[in-house]
């Protein structure tokens, strides 16, 4: 007999706007960097710092899939999960799984090295990070390097979560992409919903994580 599925919310507005957001920031990122538009990519950079700053926060108090402690198991649990990667079952999952989970704290722990070696980072021409300065030309001039190669990096995590969401489509017949534009996911009729936060919470979140990096680049600015 086959299994009731019923569309359920399993993905909150905030996370979704961040999540795509985030997508166009990079490719910006990367962008401005080939084309040498220093000034917009130290801007779109400082733009994915706030929005990361508000990911953390967000994954501490909102909705019950964004929330690190519900979907950061074992990394036992995520080699269990891949080996099964090959099986063609029904997706239960109301968030990330396993091995998805841990993707997603790696990303963000890329993204965050990312951002703070750009604060200190300079093209020995006209363009600086806000702290280039304050750490002194040589740092700079290491965190730099680190900057671009980190980037590489996150080139690599990105083509394996597209190469991820091909292969759970290919394989387990599952559609990871959509859920990600509509929120929602044809899931069995016995599955507990997650709980959702309020929107305005997390535009108070995000009004706050601006502030703080506003706060932060004057500070930087007109400090003696």
């Amino acid at each position: 007999m086959r299994q009731l599925l019923l569309p359920m919310r399993i993905w909150d507005l905030p996370i979704r706007l961040f999540h795509w957001t985030l997508v166009v920031l990079i490719f910006a990122s990367w962008l401005t960097a080939r084309l040498d538009w220093m000034r917009l990519h130290v801007w779109s950079g400082l733009s994915i710092l706030t929005l990361l700053l508000f990911r953390i926060v967000w994954g501490f108090i909102g909705s019950d899939s964004a929330r690190f402690v519900r979907f950061l198991k074992s990394p036992l649990a995520a080699i269990r999960h891949l080996l099964h990667l090959h099986r063609r079952e029904p997706d239960t999952e109301t968030g990330h799984n396993a091995a998805g989970g841990w993707m997603v704290i790696g990303m963000l722990a890329l993204l965050l090295v990312q951002a703070g070696t750009g604060l200190c980072a300079n093209d020995d021409v006209l363009t600086e990070g806000p702290l280039a300065l304050t750490v002194g030309k040589e740092r700079s001039d290491w965190l730099t390097h680190i900057h671009d190669v980190n980037f590489t990096l996150i080139e690599i995590v990105v083509a394996l979560h597209v190469l991820a969401i091909i292969t759970y489509r290919v394989l387990k017949g599952h559609n990871l992409l959509m859920p990600m534009i509509t929120g929602k996911k044809r899931l069995p009729g016995a599955t507990p919903a997650p709980r959702m936060m309020h929107p305005l919470l997390a535009l108070a979140v995000f009004a706050l994580c601006v502030l703080v990096v506003v706060v932060f680049l004057w500070s930087v600015r007109y400090s003696p």
